[in-house]
C-alpha cells in the first residue's frame, strides 16, 4: 500500500453544479485531506493545466477527474491535449461522464485514459464510486514524485 506523505491535487472537471457537490461530499466523507479543485469547462481545465487567466498559480494536479461532456472543449479534447503533452501526460486521468457508450469508452482509452468510470444516478452509489477511486489513487496507485 501506498501511504503519500502528502494530500494529493485533485482536479475535477464537471459543468454540472450536482455532480460537483456529489463529488465535493464524497470526499469530505471519505475523511482524506486531498485538495479538490473545480473547473467547469474544457476551456478553464486547460487553463488550469497550463497555468493562464485565473489559474496562474494552480498546482499540479496528481489525479484529474474528467467529464466528457463539457462546454467550450469537451472532455475528449481535453484528454487528449493532456496525454499529448509531454510535461502533463504523466498525469492520471480517470474519466468520470453520465455516457457508457461504448464508442465514447473505446475512444477514451484510446486518448490514454487511465481509467473510465459511468457516473451511478444513485446518490450513495456516486459518492461511493468517487471514494473508491480516491482511495484507490491514494493507497494502492503510486504517483509519479511531483515536479
Amino acid at each position: 500500500m501506498n501511504t503519500p506523505l502528502q494530500p494529493i491535487e485533485v482536479l475535477l472537471v464537471e459543468d454540472d453544479p450536482g455532480d460537483e457537490l456529489m463529488t465535493r461530499e464524497a470526499f469530505a466523507d471519505n475523511k482524506i485531506g486531498n485538495t479538490l479543485h473545480v473547473v467547469r469547462d474544457g476551456e478553464e481545465a486547460l487553463d488550469f493545466f497550463y497555468r493562464r487567466g485565473a489559474h496562474t498559480s494552480a498546482p499540479r494536479p496528481d489525479l484529474v477527474l474528467l467529464d466528457l461532456n463539457l462546454p467550450k472543449y469537451d472532455g475528449r479534447q481535453v484528454l487528449e491535449q493532456v496525454k499529448s503533452d509531454p510535461e502533463l501526460c504523466d498525469i492520471p486521468v480517470v474519466v468520470l461522464t453520465t455516457s457508457s457508450a461504448e464508442e465514447d469508452i473505446l475512444r477514451s482509452y484510446r486518448l490514454h485514459a487511465n481509467a473510465y468510470v459511468t457516473k451511478p444516478v444513485d446518490l450513495e452509489q456516486f459518492m461511493s464510486a468517487v471514494r473508491q477511486i480516491d482511495d484507490f489513487f491514494l493507497t494502492v496507485v503510486r504517483l509519479p514524485h511531483r515536479m
